[in-house]
C-alpha cells in the first residue's frame, strides 16, 4: 500500500521572498485568479529576514486573505534553503514553487496541474527564452548545464529553474533526503518517478532588481550541482596530475638525450622550466581547490546542522501524519 497526505488542498505554492516589497501585490494580483480557477489552494511565501516592508506587507495580506501564509527564518539562509523549507510545510496534495517577480508566468501554473492530472509526479518548466537576463549570464548557464549533464550521474534538464509542480509523494521522498545543500533541480531528478516538462518564455522581472548575484550566482550554483552529483570531478583531477607527470617525464628524457647525444646547450634560465612550473603549480592548485569542495560538502553534512531554522509560522499549519491509503 502507498501511503500519501490527505487534505484537501490541491495546491501549495512555495514563492521564496527577500526583499521583494514592490513585487507582492503584482505578484497576488496575476496569481489568485489563476488559482481559483484550480480550486483549493495556499499560497506560502518563505522570507529570510528582510531590510525593507516585505513581511508587513504580506501579513497585511494575511489578513486579507486566509490562504496566505509565511515562513519567517532565523537568519538569511538562502533561496534554496527557503524553497526546500516551503515545500516540506505545504499541506497540498501537489506543490508548485514560484519566484516572485513574474519572470515565471503564474498563467503556465494551469497548463502544468492539467499535466499533472494526467498521471505526471513532476511538470518543469522549460525556458525556450530568457529576457532581461544579460550575455554572461545565458553563456554561463548554458555551459553550466552541459558541463552538469556531461558528468552528473543524474542529468539535471536544461534551461530548468525551481519553477515547477511535483506530486506530494515526491514531496514525502524529499523528506527523506538528509543533504543540507538543496538542489531542487537535481534533487528532483534524482527521486525520479514520471517527470515531463512544459516550454515557456521567460520573462524580465517586473520591478526592481533582483537578489541574485549577476556574475557568481549561476556559477556558484553549477558548482553545487556537479559537486553534489557527481564523482567525476575527481576522477579527471587525478588523470591530468597522471597527464602532466607524463609529460613532464617526456620532457626530462628529451632533454637529457638532446644534452648528452646532440651537445645542445640551454641557458641556465631555461624559459620552459618556469612555464612548467607555473603551469604544474596551477593544476594543483585547482586540483586542491576541487578536493576542498568535496571536503567542504563531507564536513557539512557530517556537522548535520539544520538546513534552515524557522522563527515564525503566520498561517501555515503543521503538516499532519501521514495516512495509509
Amino acid at each position: 500500500m502507498n501511503t500519501f497526505f490527505q487534505n484537501n488542498i490541491k495546491l501549495s505554492v512555495i514563492v521564496p521572498t527577500f526583499n521583494e516589497e514592490n513585487n507582492i501585490k503584482p505578484f497576488l494580483n496575476r496569481i489568485i485568479p489563476i488559482l481559483d480557477n484550480i480550486g483549493s489552494y495556499e499560497i506560502i511565501f518563505c522570507l529570510d529576514p528582510c531590510t525593507d516592508q516585505t513581511e508587513t506587507l504580506i501579513e497585511r495580506e494575511i489578513h486579507l486573505n486566509d490562504r496566505i501564509g509565511m515562513i519567517t527564518f532565523s537568519r538569511r539562509f538562502g533561496q534554496a534553503a527557503a524553497t526546500i523549507a516551503g515545500i516540506l510545510n505545504c499541506r497540498g496534495n501537489h506543490c508548485v514553487v514560484i519566484d516572485i517577480d513574474l519572470q515565471d508566468p503564474p498563467e503556465l501554473i494551469l497548463k502544468m496541474y492539467s499535466k499533472i492530472e494526467e498521471g505526471f509526479d513532476v511538470v518543469a518548466a522549460r525556458r525556450r527564452t530568457r529576457k532581461g537576463e544579460t550575455l554572461l549570464k545565458r553563456i554561463t548557464a548554458s555551459l553550466g548545464y552541459k558541463l552538469i549533464n556531461k558528468l552528473a550521474e543524474t542529468p539535471v534538464p536544461k534551461n530548468t529553474g525551481d519553477f515547477r509542480i511535483i506530486s506530494r509523494r515526491v514531496i514525502e521522498e524529499m523528506r527523506h533526503l538528509k543533504e543540507t545543500h538543496g538542489f531542487l533541480r537535481g534533487l528532483v531528478p534524482l527521486i525520479g518517478f514520471k517527470q515531463t516538462f512544459i516550454d515557456f518564455d521567460r520573462d524580465a522581472r517586473a520591478s526592481g532588481d533582483g537578489n541574485y548575484n549577476r556574475f557568481f550566482g549561476s556559477i556558484k550554483v553549477g558548482v553545487n550541482g556537479l559537486v553534489c552529483f557527481s564523482n567525476k570531478l575527481l576522477t579527471i583531477a587525478s588523470l591530468t596530475g597522471f597527464l602532466i607527470t607524463g609529460l613532464s617525464l617526456c620532457l626530462t628524457l628529451a632533454l637529457i638525450v638532446t644534452k648528452i647525444f646532440f651537445k645542445q646547450a640551454y641557458p641556465i634560465d631555461f624559459p620552459l622550466t618556469a612555464i612548467l612550473i607555473l603551469f604544474i603549480g596551477g593544476i594543483q592548485l585547482i586540483t586542491i581547490g576541487i578536493l576542498g569542495e568535496y571536503i567542504g560538502r563531507i564536513y557539512d553534512e557530517v556537522k548535520a546542522r539544520p538546513q534552515y531554522i524557522i522563527d515564525r509560522k503566520v498561517n501555515v499549519d503543521a503538516v499532519s501524519s501521514k495516512i495509509t491509503v
